[in-house]
This record gives structure tokens, C-alpha cells and sequence, in this order.
């Protein structure tokens, strides 16, 4: 550090560099709004499948509509598909909510263990890519250090993994088809035989 002619203390450019560095790092106050606001974004992504879900259904009686029995398996799979992304995307969001929750209060009571601090300094990156397994893993971090944790074990590792991968149960892909039929009058009697079984790895257009 140098010393100016009138006395005053002058900052060397390496100084000034790591007072800016320090100023730009996010505060645990940071973390705990970008936690909030993924929470957010995972429920507006859980509408979207909804919105998705409906536009499914939507095929899906025009198809029943038209006796296409091997579209309407693929349109209630898909349907099914983006109802499970729904209820998963809320599940995480409630999850990050309550650690949110909990972070907040030890920080308040000045409870914050050391290693926490450091996995909330560290939420950022995680948070800012929206990769729900990284996210999932995140929260398993905070849960491991609170052990009461309210919502603990409420969402299953690879949770997402397993919507996206693999067809929906055969009964369920029927009972949707029929539920359909049903509300808009449709008769399918003996038609979802003659289907045959589908196995898409995920969602697609069905044939017209």
C-alpha cells in the first residue's frame, strides 16, 4: 500500500481487485432468495406439464374420436408422462421451500454450522443451472445436516429420472382412455385390445 504526498492512504490496483471480488460474492441472503426463486420456477414449470397434460387429453379424444386405439395409447402416455413431471416439479419446489425455511432460522438464530454455510455459499451455480438432479442432490446436503427436517425422504432420489424414462403402466394408459371416452360420450368397447402394448421411452406424436 502507498502513501500519497498529502498523507492519505492509496489502495495498490491488487487491493482494489479483491475488495470488488468480495463485494460481488452472493451473501447467505443471496442463496436464500435464488433458493426461493427455483422454488418458484419449478411451480411454473409443474403448470406448464399441466398445460401440456391437458393438451394430451385433448389428442387423446380425437383420437378415440376418429378409432385410432394405437394414437390414443401414445396421447394418454404422454398425458400420464407430463401429470407425473407435474406433482414432481411441485415436490422439489415444496422441498426447497422448507429448507429455505429452516436455513433461514438458523441463520437468524445464528445456528448456521459451518459446513452448512458453506454448501448455501455454494447453492448459486446450482441453483442458476436448473438441474433438477443437482438441485435434488443440494437438498439432500442441507437434510443430511438437519436431521428433523419436516420434508425429509418426501422426494426420492431420481425421482425426475424415472418420469422421463420408460412407459406408464399399461392399466393406467387404459383407465385414462376410458375416463376420456366416457366424459365425451365415446364407445370403445373391444377397440384398446386390438391396440396392442406401446413402450415409448418418451413423448411423441401419434399417428393421425
Amino acid at each position: 500500500m502507498l502513501v500519497s504526498r498529502a498523507g492519505q492512504l492509496r489502495i495498490s490496483t491488487f487491493q482494489l481487485v479483491a475488495m470488488f471480488d468480495f463485494l460481488k460474492r452472493p451473501t447467505l441472503e443471496d442463496e436464500l432468495f435464488k433458493m426461493r426463486f427455483t422454488a418458484k420456477s419449478l411451480v411454473r414449470n409443474s403448470k406448464k406439464c399441466e398445460k401440456n397434460q391437458i393438451a394430451q387429453k385433448l389428442k387423446l379424444k380425437q383420437a378415440i374420436e376418429k378409432g385410432n386405439m394405437e394414437g390414443a395409447k401414445i396421447y394418454a402416455q404422454n398425458a400420464i408422462r407430463e401429470k407425473t413431471q407435474a406433482l414432481s416439479y411441485l415436490q422439489l419446489s415444496s422441498r426447497i421451500d422448507a429448507v429455505a425455511a429452516r436455513v433461514q432460522t438458523a441463520i437468524s438464530m445464528g445456528n448456521l454450522k459451518s459446513n452448512m454455510s458453506g454448501v448455501v455459499k455454494g447453492m448459486n451455480v446450482v441453483m442458476d443451472s436448473m438441474n433438477v438432479e443437482k438441485i435434488s442432490k443440494t437438498m439432500d446436503q442441507f437434510e443430511r445436516q438437519f436431521e428433523d427436517l419436516d420434508v425429509r425422504a418426501a422426494y426420492m432420489e431420481g425421482a425426475m429420472n424415472s418420469t422421463t424414462a420408460g412407459a406408464p403402466p399399461a392399466d393406467q394408459v387404459d383407465d385414462l382412455i376410458q375416463m376420456v371416452a366416457d366424459e365425451n360420450g365415446l364407445v370403445i368397447a373391444g377397440q384398446l385390445d386390438s391396440a396392442g402394448a406401446l413402450g415409448h421411452p418418451g413423448p411423441v406424436e401419434a399417428p393421425a
